[in-house]
């Protein structure tokens, strides 16, 4: 099924009802489909409970006619000398991804991010996934490093960063 023949014949961003996670009762189960049919990495619950309970905050859902068709979740703690945010996993439905869906989700997580005081955000993308690639590019991010056979599947990753613009500084009035 394409966008085109899904509810709602030819779905827009507007479309889209976006929200931040509140419930494991309602809201986990459904996560946890989408991205599980969706990532070729097998994560557990315990990775899940991690992520979205200790930054629920940082973890967006997208709905289209009631269906779940895209997940963003991430963190954000000290790392060294920076206050880094992590994109854990970022999900759309195929049928979904030429709205533009993955960059809203990203970018409401980078806001939170931001807001929060966050010098930066990493993550990693498959080497291969030239979408991905691209859609992180446009964010902002830069290829820092590649990790090779980072996967499971023996392929490797890029490591890309975001530096966040600095706070202003305040100006002494003479």
């Amino acid at each position: 099924m394409d966008a085109a023949s899904a509810p709602g014949a030819n779905p827009t961003l507007a479309d889209v009802r976006f929200e931040q996670y509140v419930d494991e009762e309602t809201q986990m189960g459904m996560l946890m489909d989408l991205i599980d049919t969706e990532l070729s990495e097998p994560y557990s619950i315990f990775t899940y409970r991690y992520f979205i309970n200790s930054w629920p905050q940082l973890c967006f859902l997208a709905h289209l006619d009631g269906k779940c068709i895209g997940v963003v979740v991430c963190k954000l703690d000290q790392h060294r000398e920076s206050f880094r945010g992590y994109v854990g996993m970022l999900v759309v439905d195929k049928p979904y991804r030429k709205l533009k869906l993955g960059s809203a989700l990203v970018s409401r997580a980078l806001e939170v991010m931001q807001a929060e005081g966050a010098d930066e955000c990493v993550l990693e993308v498959e080497s291969t996934n030239q979408g991905a690639l691209r859609l992180y590019q446009n964010l902002g991010f830069i290829r820092d490093k590649r990790l090779a056979k980072y996967y499971l599947s023996g392929n490797d990753a890029y490591r890309m960063k975001l530096l966040f613009p600095l706070p202003p500084q305040p100006t002494l009035e003479e």
